[in-house]
């Protein structure tokens, strides 16, 4: 699904979060938003996701004017910094909650929760429960849940942001390769710099509500790592 921003503000009482943001991602881009706390980056995400509203502008998802639709209309899944994984829930079972609550059949459900399993390799955790996992394996968990339901596009917010340097490192490679076999348009919100160069195949640099730079990470390089370093 590709997404359009179309002169997107959004304030909070006297703060302006969003100042006329103008932005497209095309179908299967994985996408960071940096920036310092404050620059817009995760209203960004939730004016998206349908979480927030903008005061102005639009928000197109495939071409249809999404701005107002409900968050169930809009097919996106959305991962947490803090997993929001159900306490009281197996991994299978928060897996699967997603296609449950859409009432859909056990046997379709077992397949995919079986398959997604797989692929975040935690076959032999179904049975555990959250506090049973570390913090790499919730945050997988996590990205299975928002995958089950099979979304046009994936919300990452600070994804990996409550984790060591080492599990950090690990997911974000992981997270690569996942999007490579599972190409759904994603956006992940980051305020690492060396994360952002990794993963991402696209960087939108925030600064103040506004966009302060866009391109691929080796176009923006320089700019980029130099002037957050310093």
């Amino acid at each position: 699904m590709s997404i359009l921003i179309e002169n997107l503000s959004k304030k909070f009482g006297t703060f302006q979060a969003l100042d006329h943001i103008n932005l497209e991602i095309k179908t299967g881009s994985l996408v960071a938003l940096v920036g310092p706390s404050g620059s817009g980056k995760s209203t960004l995400l939730r004016i998206i996701a349908g979480l927030d509203y903008p005061d102005k502008g639009r928000v197109w998802l495939a071409g249809q004017d999404a701005t107002f639709l409900s968050i169930q209309e809009r097919e996106i899944g959305f991962v947490f910094q803090n997993y929001a994984l159900f306490k009281h829930m197996t991994v299978y079972e928060n897996i699967a909650f997603g296609l449950d609550i859409r009432s859909t059949d056990s046997i379709t459900i077992s397949n995919r929760v079986n398959q997604l399993l797989q692929l975040i390799q935690l076959e032999k955790f179904t049975n555990r429960y959250p506090n049973q996992l570390s913090g790499g394996q919730r945050q997988r968990v996590a990205l299975a849940r928002a995958l089950a339901i099979e979304p046009k596009v994936l919300l990452l917010d600070e994804p990996f942001g409550a984790l060591d340097v080492k599990v950090r490192k690990e997911l974000r490679n992981w997270l690569r390769r996942l999007h490579e076999e599972v190409p759904v348009t994603t956006i992940f919100v980051t305020h690492d710099h060396q994360e952002a160069l990794e993963v991402a195949n696209e960087i939108v640099v925030f600064e103040k509500g506004r966009i302060h730079q866009l391109g691929n990470p080796q176009d923006i390089y320089q700019q980029l790592f130099i002037t957050y370093s310093s």
